[in-house]
């Protein structure tokens, strides 16, 4: 299996260097959306799949690293690398404070005290002077990146969007399979018990939101500079909603899963675009066939599968004919 997903890794990665080089058959600024969306699936899911805490505010953070990564780079002209850096730490930030109020409480008392603390932003950046309420913060400038790579030109863009994609899901990843990660399944899987251990599970917790809600930030921020523009669209419940589809549609206890789900849910949504409103039902008839199919998420069923394939083979006894001999 592990042959199989370094394989599956390296002509994935292969196919995103190579996309700007086929512009007739994918638009670079797609995939850079898709991109986005793919990291913070795979940060939101460190809370729900990974920590077993179900966030229905998520798009506050998401949201919260456009608008501070759009106002600094337009308004004081900071450079974009440092503004995509303000804008995950300040959802960080927001990541603690949401986090310290939520988890006083557990299930869906947990996940509605998300989701008001979220709408609660929402409002204050519908009514903030700076945010553009409807129309968004718009012309936000691309600028350089380390004051080398300008960031005008979509390919160089693409590669640094990529890069930094990379780098948050290497994070992802390398906080899964640690000690820290295995003390998060703990809690999620038999909370009581990790308490009984000594384990500060609260701290736990804010640690797991304050990270996720970064990385989710940083995602947010580039989404901003990708498209020189800071929506409420961004900030708004359905985000919210569209990443905990994302996150169930690719299996929320793997690493990468959510990545499948984000770019499945991105597919569908920027082709089936000029069938207006069907997009959602066509998403809705998608999600239920897959979660009917695969329980588990499509990358979760897949590495059932092969698990139990290896399994069965590494069980399996050979069979040998055996000869009677007579000997006189």
């Amino acid at each position: 299996m592990r042959t199989l997903f370094v394989t599956l890794s390296a002509v994935g990665l292969v196919a995103l260097l190579s996309v700007p080089f086929v512009p007739a058959l994918v638009y670079d600024i797609f995939v850079m959306k898709t991109l986005c969306f793919v990291l913070f699936a795979c940060a939101f899911n460190l809370l729900l799949g990974h920590t077993g805490i179900l966030s229905f505010g998520h798009a506050a953070f998401f949201g919260t690293g456009a608008y501070v990564t759009g106002h600094l780079v337009k308004v004081y002209g900071i450079p974009t690398d440092i503004g995509i850096i303000a804008g995950g730490i300040v959802a960080a930030l927001l990541g603690t404070i949401i986090g310290a109020l939520a988890i006083r409480r557990s299930g869906i008392y947990l996940a509605m005290i998300t989701l008001a603390m979220s709408q609660l932003v929402f409002f204050y950046y519908l009514q903030a002077p700076f945010t553009g309420a409807e129309d968004g913060l718009q012309r936000i400038p691309r600028g350089t990146f380390l004051g080398i790579v300008d960031l005008a030109n979509d390919t160089a863009l693409y590669y640094v969007v990529l890069c930094i994609i990379g780098a948050g899901l290497w994070v992802v990843w390398r906080t899964v399979n640690s000690p820290f990660g295995q003390v998060l399944r703990a809690i999620r899987e038999h909370e009581p018990r990790a308490i009984s251990l000594g384990y500060p599970v609260a701290r736990y917790k804010v640690l797991v939101f304050t990270l996720s809600a970064g990385l989710s930030g940083v995602a947010g921020a580039l989404k901003a500079i990708i498209f020189q523009l800071a929506a409420l669209s961004d900030v708004h419940w359905h985000t919210s909603g569209d990443v905990i589809l994302m996150t169930l549609l690719g299996g929320m206890h793997t690493v990468f899963g959510p990545a499948v789900g984000a770019a499945i849910i991105s597919t569908l949504s920027h082709y089936l675009d000029p069938l207006g409103s069907w997009v959602t039902v066509i998403t809705g008839v998608v999600f239920m066939t897959c979660i009917l199919i695969f329980r588990r998420g499509v990358l979760g069923q897949l590495q059932q599968h092969l698990t139990s394939k290896r399994r069965a083979s590494s069980t399996a006894v050979p069979h040998h004919d055996t000869k009677t001999t007579t000997h006189h």
